[in-house]
This record gives C-alpha cells, structure tokens and sequence, in this order.
C-alpha cells in the first residue's frame, strides 16, 4: 500500500525506497535501532542477546534472541532484503537450538549482554521483574518458542510456508518494514502481515485448539500391544497388525481356509485379504495390487499388506495377503478366531 502526503489541493504519494539505497546497512543500523526499540516489531519482549551464536558445532547466529512476558524464548531474525531470503528456515533452525535454554542459562546469556552493550544491571534480578516473578519458576520458563522474522518484503513462497507452520502448532509472525523517503527524511512502515492483526486473536485460538484436539487424538488412539501363544510359539509386544497377522497366518498354515476367518470377522470381510489367482511371489503380487489399483482407482497400496514372501497365504489355488490396519476391535477379532478354533490352543493378553 502506498502512503500518502494530504496537503490542501491532493494526495501525494511519498516515494518507496530501498534500505540499501538509503545506505542502510542490516545489522549495524537496522538491527541497532530494533535492538533498543524492540516494541516495534516485538512487543512486550525483553532482548537478552544480539548476533547469539553459543551452540557447539555451529556457525549460525541469531540476529536478537528475546523472552517474552510469559517466559517464552523469542527467535527474532532481520532482513532488508525485498523477499525475506530463506529466513523461515533460519529461523527454525535457531528455534530448534534453544528450545532447550533453562532460565538459569538465560540468565547468563543476559548478563553477557548487559556487559556488552555497559548497562550495570543484574541479569537475574532485572529478567525476574520483566517476567513479574517473585522467584524462579523453571517448570513455566521457555515452553515455547516465538519466531519473528521482520523484513523489507516476504515472497509468496516463504509466507505460504509461515501461514502452514502456524497452522500446525508453530507461532511466527511476519513483520514488513518498508521504508519511503520524502523531502531527505526516510520514515519506517511497520506492519505485521502475518498474521493479520485482526485475525491474530482467533488464530491463536484456532491454534490452540488444533492442537489440543491433536493431543487428544494422541491419547485416545489405542497403542495396546499383545502377548500371544500360539500353539507352543509365544510372542510378546507385538503391535495389533502383526498379532492379527501371526495368529491368522498360524490358523492358516494349519489348514484353515481363510475364507472361513473372513466370515468369522464381518467388520471387515471387505478388506481382510486381498488375493489373487495362482501362487504368487512377493514381487508379482505387488504387481497385481498396482494393476488393480490402476483399474479402479482404490487405495490397495502394498503396504497396506503383509506382502513379503514369507507373509504371503497360500490356500485354495490363491494368494493372499493380510490386512496390516487394525484399530480397537483387534481383541475382539483375536477373541473370536481363539474361541472358534479351540483345538489349535490360541491364547493373548495385552503385554505389561
């Protein structure tokens, strides 16, 4: 958007220009003046260190690294280029590295920081009443980390990546500084892009909300494993697939028809085996499943099977293969095939 000069007959835009044009330099100008005027594209963040780079095997630094007032780690990187160059990876890579900082560590981080730019502070003291603490609380310090990236411009290609890391859980904001110049004065626009201000508050919600929903999808998900006895084999931890698999593949090798253990598990008779006409190896049977799924556009992906040779049924002049996908009836099914076939001495416990 371009800004404008009202005087008393128009509007007069004022004209765009470049940092480098205006002899700008990154980190000794633009990065100063953000230093001591954080508000400005962070508000509410403390600096504790500029150009942080105290990580072992690694070159790279962070333009400012900041707390913010809920004692989350701020990754704040700063470009004056006009596409924002590849600071969205930048800045993962730091927020990778000190997503581990306690608050002691912090606190010495800052206290380097105070020497270096000779303000007579002490670290603790002055972090503790930024935070409104009254003493440590180590468990509440650095739960997440904040990345800010501020630039000229950002091309389509980093914003598109910033707007589907927010979406899934990640808090980066796009700030624009673009700089315009009028009668020898070159004055600053400030503004965050990403995410709209005016969408900010629901977007946080949003992002809360898919992740508490992903938690919850996390700790409802069934991880049971199983201990099985099958005839004198015993097995134990086996996920769900491989016990519906050994215990199946084991009542077939004895003589039952897999048909009949289709029948006996109506929940999924659909998709219980694939098969196909002849004795098949594994690479051929992968075939068969790729033509098939050429056919009818189904999702029969070969991992979806257990398709190795050694997994693969032979019965009935087929072959077949066994569903790998089982969800929360998968003791329910091993129930019914132990109570059916008695005589081949079935048993399972969910494993410890």
């Amino acid at each position: 958007m371009t800004i404008y000069q009202i005087t008393d007959d128009n509007l007069e835009a004022v004209s765009v220009t470049t940092f480098a044009e205006e002899g700008i330099k990154e980190r000794h100008d633009l990065q100063r003046l953000l230093r001591d005027q954080i508000d400005v594209i962070s508000p509410n963040t403390l600096v504790i260190s500029e150009e942080f780079g105290e990580w072992e095997d690694s070159r790279r630094r962070v333009d400012l690294l900041g707390i913010d007032k809920n004692a989350n780690i701020v990754v704040i990187e700063l470009k004056r280029t006009q596409d924002g160059g590849h600071m969205d990876l930048q800045g993962l890579h730091y927020a990778a590295m000190v997503s581990t900082l306690t608050f002691a560590r912090a606190v010495d981080i800052f206290g380097t920081y105070l020497n270096h730019i000779d303000r007579d502070e002490d670290p603790e003291t002055a972090v503790l009443e930024f935070l409104q603490w009254d003493e440590v609380v180590e468990d509440e310090f650095a739960q997440e980390v904040k990345i800010v990236l501020a630039s000229a411009e950002f091309s389509k290609e980093l914003t598109t990546s910033v707007i589907w890391l927010n979406n899934n859980g990640l808090d980066i904001k796009c700030i624009r500084l673009k700089p315009y110049k009028d009668a020898g004065k070159v004055y600053l626009d400030v503004q965050q892009i990403i995410p709209l201000p005016e969408a900010e508050e629901y977007q946080v919600s949003f992002r809360n909300k898919s992740r508490k929903e992903k938690e919850s999808r996390t700790q409802n998900r069934d991880l049971t494993k199983y201990d099985i006895k099958l005839g004198d084999m015993a097995m134990e931890k086996l996920p769900k697939g491989q016990s519906m698999f050994h215990l199946v593949k084991y009542l077939c090798d004895s003589g039952v028809d897999p048909e009949d253990i289709r029948a006996l598990i109506p929940w999924k008779k659909n998709s219980l085996f694939r098969s196909f006409d002849g004795k098949l190896g594994a690479e051929d049977f992968e075939r068969a499943l790729g033509d098939l799924m050429e056919t009818d556009g189904k999702k029969r992906q070969p991992w979806r099977y257990f398709i190795a040779d050694d997994e693969l049924i032979y019965s009935n002049g087929k072959t077949y293969a066994f569903h790998r996908m089982w969800g929360n009836r998968t003791a329910e099914a091993m129930e019914i095939l132990a109570s059916r076939f008695q005589d081949r001495r079935i048993a399972f416990n969910a494993s410890e």
